[in-house]
């Protein structure tokens, strides 16, 4: 295999994750925008967090809701009032994995679970909330993350 290294300036070095994070330089601004005494708004420092709030994104925008791409977006919502059942967890998952492909490339998803209140038992669930666990692994970097990302009709 060759080096990927090869063709940098002499004095080139790889950035691990913990030196992206220390560095002074952000790569983007976290959302939901908060406030921060060091950079002004909270950034993004690694691209591992990086990766993480684009999955986050693409999985909450509902299609149409993004300007000049109105195919972008899971729309999480949308299946909130649907049967619970297996063939809606299936669309959605098809729906994470299609967009995942033609959007973002570089992750990887490994396996979607599915908390519903069948499943935990527990009572405090309301009927109109869904719970989604995205098992994905970073390409470029070889990092495995999970999201959890809850929404109500709340």
């Amino acid at each position: 295999m060759a080096d990927p290294h090869k063709d940098k300036p002499v004095g080139y070095v790889r950035m691990s994750e913990q030196q992206q994070a220390s560095s002074a330089a952000s790569i983007a601004v976290k959302l939901p925008l908060t406030l921060d005494g060091v950079d002004g708004y909270t950034a993004i420092k690694s691209y591992r967090q990086l990766a993480t709030q684009n999955l986050k994104m693409l999985v909450l925008t509902c299609p149409g809701e993004k300007m000049m791409d109105p195919m972008f977006g899971v729309g999480l919502r949308n299946f909130l009032f649907q049967m619970n059942n297996v063939t809606t967890h299936g669309d959605i998952e098809a729906r994470i994995n299609n967009q995942v492909g033609m959007y973002l490339p570089y992750l990887e998803i490994l396996g979607i679970d599915f908390d519903t209140k069948e499943n935990e038992m527990q009572e405090n669930f309301a009927s109109n909330y869904l719970h989604i666990s995205i098992h994905f692994r970073i390409k470029p970097l070889d990092v495995y993350e999970v999201l959890a990302v809850s929404v109500t009709g709340n």
